[in-house]
Order: structure tokens, then C-alpha cells, then sequence
């Protein structure tokens, strides 16, 4: 099966050798808002001991302060900013981990229904037999069948400006004119667009680039430009 990709637009300054920012779809959003549901202990796994440091708090700050408007029907902030272990969300989308999803197998006792685990060697409580009888899982059914709901944490519908930082805001014109502004560009000329293709490789590199760096985009993805 072909890895899945996703695409990102950058806007970079040939002259000072940065990313300012980039334009980015609600994958992208997806991947890296979902980073903060992330247990430390698979990010370990994956990338190897690395210091906490760099600019994980943006994504927090983003998500914060993030207008409902923009988020998915259901979906609550503390999914992201208050994660439990135990909720689906907390497993990375898109790409990302390539970790596919796995339904769990339960189980309950021959004579015995009033007890569940998902360990068929465990003991019913009541009768002390062997609980391993298969129970099948049915999922909820959605919210709104007849939604627009595409899954995942932000709306489809909007593009994102994701900085080089990871701060991320709806994109709007004012928004880019006042950046280009606050980055002091004087040459128009020397600001180069860019369409890149995000995948497995580069999601890791992102992940590990946010541990340590507050210049995430350009230091995964300037050298390849």
C-alpha cells in the first residue's frame, strides 16, 4: 500500500535562509495539534530520548486559543489540551505513525454476564470461571449522519498558516500582508513558494524538530529545498 501524503505550501526567504510560514490543509493541522495528545512515551519510542524543550507550548497556545468556529462539531479542546490516555484521539492521525487501528477483543464469563476484560485469561469475579467468551464491539453510531463532518480535530473547508514556530491561525489576506510586515521583507523578490509533499519521514523529523527547535519548519524542511 502507497504511503499517504499530504501537502504543504512554504513561503521562504531566500535571503535570510528561513521559512516564514506555511500554507497548510486540515491534515497537516490534524498532525500537528494532535502531537500535544501524543504520550510522551511514544514519542520516546520513536524518535529516541530527546530534551522537552523547543515549541510544543505554541501548539498548545494555538489550539487555546483557536475560535470554536473551527472546530469540528463534538470534538472539545480538552481532548488535545487535556488528554486522556484512554481516548481514541490520542493516537496520532493521518500518515503519521503509520499505526493502524486495531480493535480490541473482549471477553466475558460462560454463566456470568455482569463482568467485561479484554484479558481472556482473566478471572470472573463472581463465579471465579476462565473469561474467555469473544464479545463483539459495536460503535456508536455518529453525531449527525448527514454532516459534513470529515473526521479529525479542525474543519476541512479552511486553510491554515502554520509558522515556522508552529503557532497556527486561519489564513486571511490582512494576516499575510501584516506578517510579511512584521518580518521586515523588503524584497518581494527574494520570497520563494514552494509545494512540498509531507509523509512518514517528514512527520518524524517534524515531531523530533518540535522537541528541541523554535524554528521547526525550516530546520526539517529548508535543506531539502
Amino acid at each position: 500500500m502507497a504511503e499517504s501524503k499530504v501537502s504543504l505550501k512554504l513561503l521562504i526567504d531566500m535571503k535570510s535562509k528561513r521559512v516564514l510560514f506555511a500554507e497548510a490543509g486540515k491534515d497537516f493541522v490534524d498532525f500537528i495539534f494532535h502531537i500535544l495528545a501524543m504520550p510522551f512515551a511514544t514519542a520516546i519510542r520513536l524518535l529516541g530520548k530527546q530534551g522537552m524543550v523547543g515549541c510544543l507550548s505554541n501548539l498548545y497556545d494555538s489550539v487555546e486559543n483557536l475560535n470554536d468556529s473551527y472546530i469540528q462539531k463534538g470534538q472539545n479542546k480538552d481532548i488535545l489540551l487535556k488528554p486522556n490516555t484512554a481516548n481514541p484521539m490520542t493516537s496520532v492521525p493521518l500518515l503519521l505513525l503509520n499505526d493502524k487501528t486495531t480493535a480490541n477483543n473482549f471477553y466475558r464469563c460462560w454463566n456470568c454476564s455482569g463482568y467485561v476484560t479484554d484479558e481472556p485469561t482473566a478471572t470472573c469475579p463472581s463465579c471465579r470461571r476462565l473469561m474467555n467468551k469473544d464479545l463483539t464491539y459495536v460503535a456508536p453510531p455518529h453525531v449527525n449522519e448527514n454532516s459534513n463532518d470529515d473526521g479529525g480535530f479542525v474543519k476541512g473547508v479552511v486553510t491554515y498558516m502554520v509558522m515556522d514556530d508552529l503557532k497556527v491561525k486561519p489564513v486571511s489576506p490582512i494576516s499575510s500582508i501584516t506578517l510579511l510586515s512584521q518580518f521586515n521583507i523588503k524584497d518581494i523578490g527574494a520570497l520563494h513558494e514552494k509545494e512540498i509533499k509531507v509523509g512518514m519521514n517528514e512527520a518524524l523529523k517534524l515531531l523530533k524538530a518540535s522537541l528541541h527547535s523554535n524554528e521547526v519548519l525550516t530546520t526539517v524542511f529548508l535543506n531539502d529545498i
